[in-house]
């Protein structure tokens, strides 16, 4: 099944492989901002200001019309490259949203016309018609997920608003909203953009709430590399705790799986603490070298890579392989962060020496 479940997890893939379209939209500089509403009879619509799909055949070379996209498997892009997100789990897109929906509303605005096209089960009632004028431009799909395919499931706001917030974290030019219709009394919406992408995401992820103030320990950096054909960007952050807290990303998906940038990021954090330490005096040429489990104790960070052909190991796309990308994600974080504390010289022996505190209260 092209969602992978008939419960929550596939409802919320549904608004994914709607959703992908549009988040690209705005990633390639044809729109603006995306919004995702849950609707009160249950369903759902996602909405974009870009410049409207073609809502008949006639449009570009090789932009499909409404029609196709919702019908056609064999329009649905494939992997895109780091300026794309990836959402679809097979590369089809809103013809799976609109297989699996009892109904579905296609409305685009474009050159000051409305069009809009019904489905039922996939299943166009008519072709496109116009009705009547409209203002700017934009792509609507509204869609009922079918109740025999996934019972009577609805999404979860707090599901979606994690998707959305994360994406937005780690693409500074998405603003993103979401919202719930059906609550009681006012509708609820919340609204991502995150100008400080990675650093603020660090940020949240320590305080638990977006739009907390930007802690100043917060060490964050982004670096281009032609031999992994790509970028990295790296925030991190080390607090008192005991834990550590890595996230990795690859084209703005979660690698639950780790792969080569995490990798490389615990070797580049380790080398430029162990130096900073040896540097200050806070270890001499008889201690032996930290290890990355030491460092990472109390440390949150984020290692997001955007690559033009990113390689995964298994299908799933959880891990992340290339040895160059292991290569030059270590010498970022090496350089960068060594940099950092070389700068910072009271920071740095703050920080360095609380590492090996804490170190040392493990037995170290």
């Amino acid at each position: 099944m092209y969602v992978g479940s008939t419960g929550g997890r596939g409802l919320h893939q549904m608004v994914c492989e709607a959703l992908g379209p549009a988040v690209n939209a705005v990633l390639a500089g044809r729109a603006g901002s995306v919004g995702v509403v849950l609707t009160a009879d249950g369903g759902v619509r996602v909405e974009d200001d870009g410049p409207g799909v073609p809502p008949d055949a006639s449009g570009p070379p090789g932009v499909p019309g409404i029609e196709s996209l919702l019908t056609r498997t064999s329009t649905g892009p494939g992997p895109g490259g780091r300026d794309s997100v990836a959402l679809s789990l097979f590369h089809l897109g809103p013809c799976v949203t609109n297989a699996l929906s009892r109904r579905l509303t296609a409305e685009v605005r474009q050159e000051g016309t409305r069009w809009v096209q019904e489905y039922v089960r996939g299943v166009a009632v008519a072709p496109p018609r116009a009705a009547g004028p409209a203002t700017g431009s934009g792509t609507s799909l509204a869609f009922l997920p079918d109740p025999d395919v996934f019972g009577a499931g609805r999404p979860s706001f707090e599901t979606l608003a994690g998707l959305l917030r994360e994406l937005a974290f780690l693409n500074r030019a998405l603003t993103l909203s979401l919202t719930d219709e059906r609550t009681q009394g006012e509708p609820v919406v919340a609204r991502f953009r995150f100008p400080g992408g990675a650093r603020d995401f660090v940020a949240f992820l320590d305080a638990g709430t977006a739009g907390a103030p930007l802690p100043e320990d917060v060490i964050g950096f982004e670096r281009e590399d032609a031999r992994m054909a790509g970028t990295v960007e790296v925030a991190l952050r080390w607090r008192g705790s005991h834990e550590g807290r890595i996230r990795g990303f690859a084209n703005s998906l979660p690698t639950s799986g780790g792969g080569v940038h995490e990798e490389g990021f615990r070797d580049g954090v380790t080398a430029a603490v162990d130096a900073c330490a040896r540097r200050l005096g806070l270890l001499d040429g008889a201690d032996p070298c930290l290890d990355a489990e030491t460092v990472r104790v109390g440390l949150t960070a984020v290692v997001s890579v955007k690559l033009d052909g990113p390689e995964y190991l298994g299908a799933t796309r959880r891990t992340l392989g290339g040895a160059e990308v292991r290569v030059c994600v270590e010498e970022a974080v090496r350089d960068r962060l060594g940099g950092w504390l070389a700068a910072h010289p009271g920071p740095a022996r703050e920080l360095v020496g609380g590492i090996l505190r804490r170190a040392r209260r493990r037995g170290r």
